[in-house]
């Protein structure tokens, strides 16, 4: 196997398009699992962590540039008041020691539906800045993922950063695994209240080949909730909220859940994080992770 450790992110570009096939890892809390199962043997690898433009985050424009190199924890800590449902999310990822070292870039990489932190990143509409060479561009969330751990990247581009708006209303993020910490998620959930334009966001893990947003339940409870007023959430609308958000997920039977079980679970995930921000947003009240 081919190690490749690029000082710069100029280096590690140039390292992608000479050697197409190599696999980036940066806290290699998926990729070295793989190898060390044997479930995959990469002819190279492309080491990120000595770049260091990965690794900083940045505000311009009204959003955050969070670089693919920056660590959960380091993401938890300076970041959890601006993006506190993808800060909670952060929070659910393996023990603090793999959250000194994983990344959101790595999370994006591997493109498994069940990474924590996707769900975040659509429920608040999240731009994902890839690169290569030949130039970068910017990939809405809601298009980057493909299929089963496939996302959107060309063989030649690497995952440089991830541009999200600071949280304009209360957000939240809810698991459920076999048993309380680290632990891949049976099914994931995430909400966004965005009262400056009166919409909200949501965003499904682990409950379909690729991460997705519930886009019929947003625009039913975007049109039911009394933004202005502020009113009491009708337990009818709740309900009806997290049947629509079950309806968006197309689960599967495997070890960790059956398909039956994750749409009953996004359902109860739904109704109880809409009540947790909704009740924010009343009492005037942000979330900070």
């Amino acid at each position: 196997m081919e190690f490749l450790r690029p000082a710069s992110w100029r280096e590690a570009l140039e390292a992608k398009v000479a050697h197409p096939d190599a696999t980036p890892i940066a806290g290699g809390t998926d990729v070295m699992v793989e190898i060390n199962f044997g479930h995959r043997r990469p002819s190279t690898l492309l080491d990120l962590t000595g770049v260091p433009e990965l690794t900083g985050w940045s505000e311009a424009d009204g959003a955050l540039r969070i670089g693919a190199g920056l660590p959960y924890t380091r993401l938890i800590n300076e970041l959890g008041d601006r993006v506190p449902g993808l800060a909670i999310a952060s929070r659910t990822v393996g023990s603090p020691q793999i959250r000194n070292f994983g990344t959101l870039g790595g999370n994006l990489g591997s493109a498994s539906p069940a990474g924590d932190g996707h769900p975040p990143l659509l429920a608040s509409d999240a731009l994902i800045e890839v690169e290569s060479v030949h130039g970068k561009r910017l990939i809405p969330a809601t298009e980057f993922f493909t299929g089963v751990k496939r996302n959107a990247l060309a063989e030649d581009e690497l995952i440089a950063a991830v541009h999200i708006a600071p949280a304009t209303g209360p957000q939240q993020f809810s698991k459920v695994g076999t048993r309380n910490a680290m632990v891949i998620a049976v099914c994931t959930f995430a909400i966004s209240l965005h009262p400056d334009r009166k919409q909200v966001g949501t965003g499904i893990g682990s409950a379909a080949p690729t991460p997705l947003r519930a886009q019929v339940a947003e625009e039913f409870l975007s049109a039911e909730l009394d933004w202005e007023q502020r009113r009491p959430l009708e337990d009818s609308v709740a309900r009806r909220f997290g049947e629509l958000v079950a309806q968006a997920a197309s689960p599967i039977d495997d070890v960790r859940g059956t398909a039956g079980y994750r749409r009953h679970a996004l359902a109860v995930m739904a109704r109880r994080t809409l009540s947790w921000v909704w009740h924010d947003h009343c009492s005037g009240r942000q979330e900070c992770a």
